[in-house]
């Protein structure tokens, strides 16, 4: 009876032993922090990984995650300079930088996030109420929005320091006008557009216009050099043709043979198609000459 009630006490006290140093022990991962919590106070932070010891049935361990995180905003409103309403769909980028001050101030992760969105959307508040929306949808120098993400960042990575929060990034996806004008805005841009393209056409057919004038003109003194000197040279040439004529025909007899020879041109002209009849007067020197080959002399 004896040995049995020593085997049960053997058997209690081993498995005592085996709870209790199970429970002394825990195990803390590579991409994480473990705080070994006594009474709801942290009394330790550890980064470093493998086997650690702890108090059993006094000590909790709770774990946070050394990565860095993202956090997907949920798309909210801000008001702009001149009274307009945008939609701002962002992201942080955040990691646990002191877990002690992250426990103590936050306690879990989802609180983190709350805390997050909250800080985040009055940094784009009070940044968008300092900016008209031309500034920000600004076409002509987009990595001007550079700006805002470095401003965006800087606010709230010093608002988040206290929490034991290192902000890596803050990005904006996008910037959304509301439906309720974003049909207005796009008609405004589309006119905008419409208006730099009649004006670029208008300048095109203005400097267009201003060519051909230059082209016509030049055309035009080229023509009318080219038209006078041809009539420079035509006079020339006339002149050159009467000269030559009146040294080919400067005597009497000469002028009256050339008028015989245009005669019997004209004549031969006139007797081309062979069913023609020429009357000549008597007088007529080529008729004389005529009856005067066929032995008519009279």
């Amino acid at each position: 009876m004896k040995k049995n009630i020593i085997g049960i006490i053997i058997a209690v006290a081993v498995i005592a032993i085996i709870i209790v140093g199970a429970s002394s022990v825990y195990t803390v991962k590579e991409n994480e922090y473990a705080c070994t919590v006594r009474f709801s106070k942290i009394i330790d932070t550890t980064a470093e990984s493998g086997l650690h010891f702890k108090v059993p049935f006094l000590d909790s361990i709770k774990t946070f995650p050394k990565a860095t995180m993202l956090y997907d905003i949920s798309p909210s409103e801000v008001i702009t300079l001149d009274k307009q309403n945008m939609t701002v769909d962002s992201y942080v980028m955040w990691q646990i930088s002191d877990p002690l001050r992250f426990y103590q101030s936050l306690g879990s992760i989802s609180v983190a996030e709350q805390r997050l969105d909250a800080i985040t959307y009055n940094a784009f508040k009070n940044l968008m109420s300092t900016l008209a929306q031309s500034d920000i949808i600004n076409e002509e120098d987009a990595s001007a929005r550079n700006d805002i993400y470095s401003g965006i960042t800087s606010t709230v990575a010093e608002a988040t320091e206290s929490y034991g929060i290192s902000i890596v990034d803050v990005k904006i996806k996008r910037f959304d006008l509301p439906e309720s004008n974003e049909n207005a805005v796009y008609g405004r841009m589309i006119s905008e557009r419409n208006q730099m393209a009649e004006k670029y056409t208008a300048d095109g057919e203005y400097e267009a216009a201003l060519i051909r004038n230059e082209v016509d003109k030049q055309v035009n003194i080229v023509v009318s050099n080219a038209e006078a000197q041809a009539a420079v040279l035509e006079a020339e040439g006339e002149a050159e043709y009467m000269k030559m004529l009146t040294d080919a025909y400067d005597s009497e007899d000469k002028q009256e043979f050339y008028e015989f020879i245009l005669a019997l041109d004209a004549l031969k002209a006139s007797l081309a198609n062979g069913e023609s009849t020429v009357i000549l007067s008597a007088d007529s020197p080529l008729a004389q000459i005529l009856l005067g080959a066929t032995g008519k002399a009279e």
